[in-house]
């Protein structure tokens, strides 16, 4: 029963804080609300049985609870200056009427989804930082605890604990609205979240200062969160592209580490492990991602990904496809490792003197020379080269950077691969 009841909890936080914000506007007063009935939840349904809608029971045992909370609250404050006998207008309860931060009565019957992506835009607010909208995310729209964050970001719970509280703190200084943003707004904002949900993907896909090449449930949450913005925002092409880029990703998840947990390169993987169902939904999606809008970066490297993933054989990739893909990509979302990308599909194409000579611009910039996967790319291509002095010393290099432990073991057997011959 736990088990249970902590995946409809999770299922649902988003559904549920966003109906109490929009009743009560107050994000620590719907957190509160939402945890005391999660608690009742938990006692309750043992020996009631789970209810038929168990949304709908967490969202009015949580609307009651906020309202037990603000009426204590509003009797509390003129008590205590009663007892002071003072009477400080600065310290009046707030009023409970129409214009009230807490407004006791629904403001109108829009649909739940409206709510959850309000939720999910207050969360990726630009007056926030990237790390505290990563964490706000995680926690209200993803449901995961303070703990379960904290073990991904590998920080202490309390300095997770602090990070969510400021976050929170910001949102109620900063008067953030709770309301969808408009016109270029609502672009920029949207840019906002869908970088949030790559980033938690990213993070579970190749996980950073960790043994595990893989956090599957940083994976799964990036996918579910994609999933909702696809709902909420069914014809906006990179929303699409977003989500069809991480199902084309996480489809070879089962495949990325052997059963030793060692990784497994792209180009060795058994890809009769590959999720098919996620590989076809994918694709769809990517399709009619490019016929919706003007082409994003999500939208190309779901294409790049389609196209690995249609592939029978690393051998059978269209390299000089992808090559193009890369060329587009670094046109309207330049950056280093796109450069480091492509120099790998050049390579395909051309030849690794070609995508040495990539390199080696990417080398001069200065922008990855404290990234391993510099070194272990020029390491690799060196290697394709018969250059094996030149890829030994790169691979020591990217031995000195790595903080991945199974990625330091993949590269530590290749080195000593390269010793052995």
């Amino acid at each position: 029963m736990q088990g249970i009841a902590e995946d409809l909890f999770r299922a649902e936080s988003a559904r549920v804080l966003g109906t109490l914000m929009r009743r009560f506007g107050n994000l620590d007063v719907a957190e509160d609300a939402f945890q005391d009935a999660c608690l009742s939840a938990v006692e309750t349904w043992p020996r009631d049985g789970v209810p038929r809608n168990p949304g709908a029971w967490l969202t009015t045992v949580a609307g009651n609870a906020a309202l037990d909370r603000i009426r204590r609250e509003a009797r509390r404050l003129p008590k205590e200056v009663e007892s002071s006998g003072l009477r400080d207008p600065s310290r009046e309860p707030a009023s409970l009427g129409a214009d009230s931060e807490y407004d006791l009565a629904l403001l109108d019957d829009r649909p739940l989804t409206d709510d959850q992506l309000r939720l999910v835009f207050l969360c990726c607010h630009p007056a926030l930082s990237s790390d505290a909208q990563v964490a706000l995310t995680l926690r209200t729209v993803g449901g995961l605890t303070t703990t379960e964050i904290a073990r991904a970001y590998l920080v202490p719970e309390a300095t997770m604990a602090q990070r969510l509280v400021r976050a929170k703190r910001k949102v109620i200084a900063a008067r953030i609205p709770f309301r969808l943003p408009e016109g270029d707004e609502l672009d920029e904002r949207t840019a906002a979240v869908l970088h949030v949900v790559y980033l938690i993907f990213n993070e579970g896909y190749t996980a950073t200062g960790t043994e595990s090449v893989v956090r599957p449930d940083l994976c799964v949450e990036a996918v579910r969160l994609s999933t909702l913005l696809q709902q909420l925002l069914p014809n906006v092409a990179e929303v699409l592209g977003l989500r069809a880029l991480l199902l084309l990703q996480d489809a070879r998840r089962p495949a990325r580490v052997d059963t030793a947990g060692r990784l497994v390169p792209l180009d060795e993987q058994d890809r009769s492990q590959w999720n098919s169902d996620q590989i076809a939904a994918g694709i769809a999606l990517v399709e009619r991602a490019l016929t919706l809008g003007p082409v994003g970066p999500y939208q190309v490297q779901a294409a790049i990904a389609a196209l690995h993933a249609e592939a029978p054989a690393a051998a059978d990739t269209d390299w000089a496809q992808i090559v193009a893909l890369y060329s587009l990509l670094e046109r309207i979302a330049p950056g280093p490792m796109v450069t480091l990308n492509a120099a790998v599909a050049t390579a395909m194409v051309d030849g690794p003197g070609a995508g040495l000579a990539m390199l080696d611009g990417l080398a001069d910039s200065g922008e990855l020379t404290a990234h391993h996967r510099l070194a272990a790319t020029r390491a690799q291509l060196l290697e394709l080269q018969g250059e094996l002095a030149r890829a030994l010393t790169a691979y020591d290099e990217a031995l000195t950077l790595v903080d991945n432990s199974a990625e330091r073991e993949y590269l530590t057997s290749r080195r000593n691969r390269l010793v052995a011959e």
